[in-house]
């Protein structure tokens, strides 16, 4: 059975940091390209960020490009999104998904809310 569990998500205040984490179980993750995403209630579903399967090769939007880092330990079947430099704009549910190498999401998780406010 595949599984996607992401955790670390709470309410943080302007300026603060939070490492989200996603477990995955049941399918071979070290082959598939990894990818946080978010949705903000009546936004579209933005892309966070991926890390490629191989070479640990990532992109970001640019809405959070030199505050937000994606990783992966394969050994763990885990990807972290650490985001800093927090601001009220990132408040969103945050998914974590497996894709294809063309971006081609294969599994999706249950998500984890993310609240940015004083």
């Amino acid at each position: 059975q595949v599984q996607l569990v992401e955790s670390g998500g709470g309410l943080v205040q302007p300026g603060g940091s939070l490492r989200l984490s996603c477990v995955a179980s049941g399918f071979t993750f070290s082959s598939y390209t990894m990818s946080w995403h978010r949705q903000a209630p009546g936004r579209e579903r933005e892309l966070v960020a991926f890390i490629r399967s191989t070479e640990d090769r990532t992109d970001y939007a640019d809405s959070v490009k030199g505050r937000f880092t994606i990783s992966r330990d394969n050994a763990k079947n885990t990807v972290y999104l650490e985001m800093n430099s927090l601001k009220p704009e990132d408040t969103a549910v945050y998914y974590c998904s497996a894709d294809t190498d063309g971006l081609e999401i294969i599994y999706w998780g249950q998500g984890t809310q993310v609240t940015v406010s004083s």
